[in-house]
């Protein structure tokens, strides 16, 4: 199988592709509903879980929403990517950013949405995972932010930010400005 490279996306390793589950998907296409329907479920397991802000609960996270698709489902990846710190640094980097939003949210840094915007852009510049960290990070502040009591972020109102359309070009100009300290766009982009 033959994966199209999206711009802003992850190139997965050839040993990864290896890890492909179902044998049936051939097409970005059928990978792409695949990973859709085995996301959605993993939705439903994490709403019923109250901490969400460790390292393991992370894994376990990107595990359900990968585990049909992926062997390598939960795990870190231990290669180099074309975004992401160093491989070897990510379980400190996740621990600290933890630890960093609890203490966000328990001294009332940021307003919540601030919070979990904040939280997603980290969780993507680390990019623990071999692929479907943009996916993770995202539903991870959408947990963030339902916990505090509030409705889940639009995201341009689009389910799809992998396609190469104008919503994930602004999504990822919003990325990239967060990345030189600029948040306006990426907090206006969630709720748009």
């Amino acid at each position: 199988m033959k994966i199209e490279a999206t711009p802003g996306s992850t190139l997965l390793e050839p040993e990864e592709l290896e890890g492909l589950i179902p044998p049936h998907v051939t097409t970005q296409e059928q990978l792409n509903a695949w990973e859709m329907a085995n996301i959605i479920a993993a939705e439903q397991w994490a709403k019923k879980k109250r901490h969400i802000l460790s390292v393991d609960f992370m894994q376990k996270l990107h595990h359900h929403m990968f585990d049909r698709t992926w062997k390598w489902a939960g795990k870190f990846r231990t290669s180099g990517k074309n975004i992401g710190m160093s491989w070897h640094m990510i379980p400190e980097e996740l621990q600290k950013l933890c630890a960093d939003v609890v203490y966000q949210r328990a001294h009332n840094s940021f307003p919540d949405d601030e919070i979990a915007v904040r939280m997603h852009h980290r969780l993507v510049w680390i990019h623990p995972f071999p692929n479907g960290n943009g996916r993770h990070a995202r539903l991870m502040a959408d947990l963030l932010i339902m916990q505090q009591g509030k409705p889940r972020f639009s995201w341009g109102a689009t389910q799809n930010l992998y396609d190469p359309t104008p919503i994930r070009k602004k999504y990822i100009q919003a990325l990239q400005l967060a990345d030189r300290g600029d948040y306006s766009e990426l907090i206006a982009f969630v709720r748009s």
